[in-house]
C-alpha cells in the first residue's frame, strides 16, 4: 500500500522549516558585515580629515561638518603641488570628467547594441554560447589586464607609430570603455529578458516589424534596467586607477586638458600619489580626495536609482 504524498513530502518540509531561517540569517550577517566594513572605512576616513590642527572637538557635529565642507571645497578649487597647504585635485577631477565623457560616447553605444544582437538577433546556437561565455569572462578580468591591452592597442598601437594615440585622453577613455563594456553588455541583457513575450509577440501580431517591436517596445520597458546597469558601469570607471597608470596618466600636470588629444591625470591617479607623499599632511589630502571620489559615486549611483524609479513609473503608468 503506497504511502500518503503528504508523509512523503514531510522530510523535505522539516529541512525546509530549518534551513530557511539559518539561511536568511546567513544573509542578514553577511549584510550586515559588509555595512559595518563599509562605515568603519568611511569614518575613519573622515576621522583623518577631521584630525588636523585648529579643527573642533568630535561632538561640535555642526562645526566640524562646515570644516570639512570648506576643506573639500578648497580640494576642488586648487591644483597639485608640493605644499601640503595649497594641494588639491581641480586637474585630475576635470580629466575624470572627460574620461567620463569618452567613456560614454563609446561604450553606452557598442555596448547596447551588441546586448540588443544577442538578445534579439543573434539565433540560439554554439556561436552564440561562445560569445556569451566570453562576455561573462572579460566582465570579472582584472582591470591592470585592460590596461596592458589598451597599453598596447591604443598607446603605441603594436608599434604602428602613425596610428598610436599616446598617453592622451583618448587612449584612456578607449581603455575604460573596454573594461566597462561587458559590464553594460550583461546588464542591458538582463533588462531585455525581463520584458515579456508576450509584449513582443503582441505588437509583431499588429504587424510591427522587428526592429519596430525593438524600438518602440522593447527598449522603452527596458529603459530603467539598462540606465542603471550602464551609470554603475560609468561609477566602476570613474574609480579606477591601474588601467590608467598603464596607458600613461600623468602623475602630475599644471594645467587643464582642452581637447581627448592632450595629456591629462585622473583624480584616482592624484589620490594614489598624493597617498605615496611621506608627510602626514598629505595623507589628509589624499583622504580628502577619496570622499571626493565617494561623493561623486554616491551622486551617480543616485542618478541612477532616480532615472530608474522615474521610467518604471512612467512604464507602469
Amino acid at each position: 500500500m503506497s504511502r500518503p504524498a503528504s508523509s512523503l513530502y514531510e522530510p523535505h518540509r522539516r529541512i525546509r522549516v530549518l534551513a530557511g531561517p539559518v539561511f536568511g540569517a546567513a544573509c542578514f550577517l553577511a549584510t550586515l558585515t559588509g555595512v559595518v566594513v563599509l562605515s568603519v572605512l568611511l569614518g575613519s576616513i573622515i576621522a583623518t580629515v577631521l584630525h588636523r590642527p585648529g579643527v573642533h572637538p568630535w561632538y561640535d557635529v555642526a562645526s566640524n561638518t562646515r570644516d570639512l565642507y570648506e576643506f573639500l571645497k578648497a580640494l576642488v578649487t586648487r591644483v597639485r603641488s608640493r605644499d601640503p597647504a595649497l594641494a588639491g585635485f581641480r586637474i585630475g577631477i576635470v580629466g575624470s570628467l572627460w574620461l567620463l565623457v569618452l567613456v560614454a560616447v563609446f561604450a553606452i553605444p557598442v555596448g547596447i547594441g551588441a546586448a540588443v544582437f544577442l538578445e534579439e538577433y543573434a539565433p540560439p546556437g554554439r556561436l552564440r554560447r561562445v560569445i556569451q561565455t566570453n562576455i561573462a569572462n572579460l566582465a570579472g578580468v582584472p582591470s591592470i589586464v585592460y590596461g596592458i591591452l589598451g597599453l598596447a592597442l591604443f598607446v603605441r598601437a603594436f608599434g604602428l607609430n602613425r596610428l598610436a594615440l599616446g598617453p592622451t585622453l583618448w587612449a584612456g577613455g578607449l581603455t575604460l570603455g573596454l573594461l566597462i563594456l561587458p559590464v553594460i553588455v550583461i546588464a542591458t541583457q538582463e533588462a531585455l529578458r525581463t520584458v515579456p513575450s508576450s509584449l513582443r509577440q503582441a505588437a509583431l501580431a499588429l504587424g510591427a516589424t522587428h526592429w519596430q517591436v525593438i524600438r518602440d517596445h522593447v527598449l522603452p520597458v527596458a529603459l530603467p534596467g539598462i540606465l542603471t546597469g550602464t551609470i554603475l558601469g560609468l561609477s566602476r570607471a570613474i574609480g579606477e586607477t591601474a588601467p590608467l597608470l598603464m596607458v600613461g596618466a600623468a602623475g602630475s600636470i599644471l594645467r587643464l586638458p582642452r581637447g581627448p588629444g592632450d595629456r591629462y591625470t585622473a583624480l584616482p591617479v592624484e589620490i594614489y600619489n598624493y597617498a605615496k607623499e611621506p608627510s602626514a599632511e598629505f595623507s589628509t589630502i589624499a583622504a580628502g580626495g577619496i570622499l571626493i571620489l565617494v561623493v561623486l559615486l554616491l551622486s551617480m549611483n543616485a542618478v541612477a536609482i532616480f532615472i530608474r524609479n522615474r521610467y518604471s513609473r512612467s512604464v507602469r503608468g
